[in-house]
C-alpha cells in the first residue's frame, strides 16, 4: 500500500497534530509501508534548520497571523499533480481542513484516489477565545462541505464522535491516540531532574501546552493565585511550551513559576515524570496527547471534564476532572492530592498501568487493516467537479 498525506502542519512543528502524524509515519517506516507527505516548510528553532526528507514535499508558506509559529501553504498546483502522478497512491489521508487539506481533497477527486480524514481541532470552540463566535455557523458549513468526499473521518474520542455526529458528519470512525511508554516513563532520576531543571521546592506542578488562548491560560494563571498560602511556599510551577501568550504570562506570573519554552523527547518526559501534578486547563482538546504522556509517566492529572481529555482521565483513579474555568474546583482538587501523598500515588501508579494499554502500533496496525478496507468501497460524493 502506498499512502499520500496532506497536512498544513507535520514535524518539526510542535502540536498534536504534527507529533501524531510524525508518530504513524515512523511506523509505516518500520513496517516497510512507502508514503509521501504535502506539508509546509517546517522550520526546527531547536536544530535552526529545515527538517528534509525524500518522503515529504515540502510547499512555500507564509506566517499565519492568527497564529505566528503555522504555517499557510502556497501550493505549486501543477507540481504537486506531476509528484502525485508520479508516486499513485493508493490512497490519501488528509490531515487538516485548509490549503493543503484542501488540494488532497481535489486531486483525490480529479484522479479517483481513495479519500479519508481525520479530524484533529475543534475549531469551533476555539472561536470563543478569539471572541469570533459569531462565525460558527459558517465554520460548520465549511467543515461539513470540506469532510464530505471523505470514506472514513477518523476521530481521536467518544466526545469528538459524538459531536460530529450531532452536526451531521457520516462515515465517523474512532482512532484514538497511544503512547510511547518506552520514552515517557516514571524512572529518571528525580534527583538529578529536579536539578536540571532549577526546581527547589517540594511539589512540582506543571503545564505543557501552546501557551495560546484556547488552553484557558487565564485560569491556569488564577489557580496558581488561589492556592493557600501555606502551600503555596512550598511549590513550583513548570509551564512547559510556547505560543502568543507567553510573554504576557511571564509578566504577570508569580516567582515560582519557571517558563522553560519548548521541550521535546527525553527533556519532556523527565520533566514529566518528576511532577507532583499535571495541571491542564484545556476544554478544547479533541484529544489530550499531552495528557496522555503524563500518565506515562506516572503523573496524575488535573483537568478540565471536557473534550477528549474526559475520556482519558479516570476520575478518582488516574486523576481528576474539574469543571473548565472553575478555579476554586481545580484549586479544591490540587490542593487535595497534593495534601494526601498516599493517594497521589496510587493514582499515579494506576497512571502508567492505564498507558501501558495504549500501544501505538495496535491502534495503526488497525489504521492499516481499515485502509485496505477503504480502498475497496465505492467512492463518496465529490465536491470538485
Amino acid at each position: 500500500m502506498k499512502i499520500a498525506f496532506f497536512t498544513d502542519t507535520f514535524y518539526p512543528d510542535i502540536n498534536g497534530v504534527a507529533n501524531t502524524l510524525k508518530r504513524y509515519t515512523d511506523y509505516l517506516d518500520s513496517r516497510g509501508i512507502t508514503y509521501k507527505v504535502f506539508a509546509p516548510e517546517g522550520f526546527d528553532k531547536s536544530e535552526g534548520k529545515e527538517y528534509i526528507s525524500s518522503q515529504i514535499h515540502r510547499l512555500k508558506s507564509l506566517s499565519f497571523f492568527l497564529y505566528p509559529e503555522c504555517r499557510l501553504a502556497l501550493p505549486n498546483v501543477m507540481r504537486i499533480k506531476a509528484e502525485l502522478e508520479d508516486f499513485a497512491p493508493d490512497i490519501i489521508h488528509v490531515a487538516t481542513p485548509f490549503n493543503v487539506g484542501l488540494c488532497g481533497v481535489y486531486f483525490g477527486n480529479k484522479l479517483n484516489i481513495p479519500l479519508v480524514g481525520s479530524y484533529h481541532t475543534d475549531f469551533d470552540y476555539y472561536l470563543q477565545f478569539y471572541d469570533l463566535q459569531f462565525l460558527s455557523k459558517y465554520l460548520w458549513k465549511y467543515m461539513k462541505w470540506f469532510h464530505r468526499p471523505f470514506r472514513k473521518i477518523f476521530v481521536p474520542s467518544a466526545v469528538t464522535f459524538n459531536q460530529l455526529n450531532r452536526h451531521g458528519f457520516s462515515n465517523l470512525e474512532k482512532w484514538p491516540h497511544g503512547v510511547d511508554c518506552q520514552a515517557f516513563h516514571p524512572y529518571y532520576n528525580r534527583k538529578i531532574v529536579r536539578s536540571k531543571l532549577g526546581i527547589n521546592k517540594k511539589y512540582l506542578l506543571t503545564f505543557v501546552g501552546r501557551l495560546a488562548p484556547e488552553k484557558d491560560l487565564k485560569t491556569l494563571m488564577a489557580v496558581a493565585k488561589s492556592l493557600p498560602y501555606d502551600l503555596n511556599q512550598h511549590l513550583q510551577w513548570l509551564i512547559i511550551g510556547d505560543g502568543p501568550l507567553r510573554d504576557e504570562l511571564q509578566k504577570e506570573a508569580a516567582s515560582n513559576m519557571i517558563f522553560t519554552g519548548y521541550l521535546k523527547g527525553d527533556s519532556l518526559a523527565e520533566a514529566y515524570s518528576v511532577s507532583d501534578l499535571f495541571i491542564f486547563p484545556s476544554p478544547t482538546e479533541t484529544f489530550g496527547n499531552v495528557v496522555l504522556e503524563a500518565l506515562a509517566c506516572g503523573t496524575p492529572v488535573v483537568g478540565a471534564n471536557a473534550g477528549g481529555v474526559k475520556n482519558i482521565i479516570n476520575p478518582g483513579i488516574t486523576g481528576t476532572l474539574c469543571e473548565p474555568g472553575n478555579v476554586e474546583d481545580f484549586t479544591r482538587a490540587i490542593v487535595q492530592l497534593l495534601t494526601h501523598r498516599n493517594l497521589r500515588n496510587e493514582m499515579g501508579l494506576e497512571a502508567r498501568n492505564y498507558a501501558l494499554t495504549q500501544k501505538w502500533d495496535d491502534i495503526f496496525d488497525t489504521l492499516i487493516s481499515q485502509y485496505s478496507e477503504i480502498v475497496d468501497m465505492p467512492p463518496a460524493e465529490k465536491i470538485f467537479a
